[in-house]
């Protein structure tokens, strides 16, 4: 079985509305906290070994590393083949920084977006954007209304009832 879906089944075994559940999120999210925070302290660098090796760098099981690659899978300029992982698959983490931080907003993982280490990689100024630009994509606006009685929009000068109301 690959790797990708072990972690999922294990994982995903885990109900996050009991006490246990809890515990293992709570734990995965800290170690995933803590990858981040080293990674960003040398945003420039392309991280690239196996799963395993990558594992051992960052300190936490082969297993969470699968997760975490997992997550930042769509954040990456060329995607890791994730899918078919193993702990000897040898993966890259060229990180896309501002994909990395809109996708931490849409995820809503508020623990990894505010993190210092955004300081000095993205202004204050881009990092509001790409928060309110990842917001706005989630809004629907809905068009105006069309009344009985107003102009068809098709513009064929006919009341909208006698002509595309209908």
């Amino acid at each position: 079985m690959a790797l990708l879906q072990e972690w999922r089944d294990y994982a995903y075994s885990h109900d996050d509305r009991t006490k246990a559940g809890q515990q293992f999120w709570v734990g995965y999210f800290s170690i995933e906290k803590g990858i981040y925070e080293k990674i960003l302290e040398h945003e420039t660098e392309v991280v690239s070994g196996t799963v395993e090796e990558l594992a051992a760098k960052y300190e936490t099981e082969v297993m969470y590393m699968a997760g975490f690659l997992d997550g930042i899978n769509d954040s990456l300029k060329t995607p890791n083949p994730i899918e078919e992982m193993e702990k000897d698959t040898v993966v890259s983490l060229d990180i896309d920084l501002e994909k990395l931080y809109y996708n931490m907003v849409a995820a809503k993982a508020e623990w990894l977006y505010e993190l210092p280490q955004w300081d000095h990689i993205l202004t204050a100024e881009r990092r509001k954007e790409l928060y309110k630009e990842q917001k706005s994509s989630k809004t629907v606006v809905k068009p105006p209304k069309i009344g009985r009685n107003d102009p068809c929009p098709c513009g064929s000068g006919k009341k909208y009832k006698h002509c595309c109301g209908r």
